[in-house]
């Protein structure tokens, strides 16, 4: 067997491997993306002004990172 043959069969494995694997489990993302905890809410109307300041933080400027939305852990 040549090095470019092995190198062939061992791709081939893992490729493989990664299918099954992504069949039985989802990817963590996926999940995640699932959870309660990642859900976004909507803003009372007014909260955001458009003044420019985070409504959590009212000292730093919005950089609208989305934290006011996020339901959190």
């Amino acid at each position: 067997m040549t090095e470019q043959e092995l190198r062939a069969l061992v791709r081939n494995a893992i490729a493989k491997h990664a299918v099954a694997r992504a069949d039985s489990h989802p990817a963590p993302t996926t999940v995640a993306r699932l959870h309660p905890s990642h859900a976004l809410v909507a803003l009372p109307a007014g909260a955001d002004s458009g003044d420019g300041v985070c409504i959590i933080e009212p000292a730093v400027a919005c950089n609208h990172c989305g934290y006011c939305k996020s339901v959190g852990h």
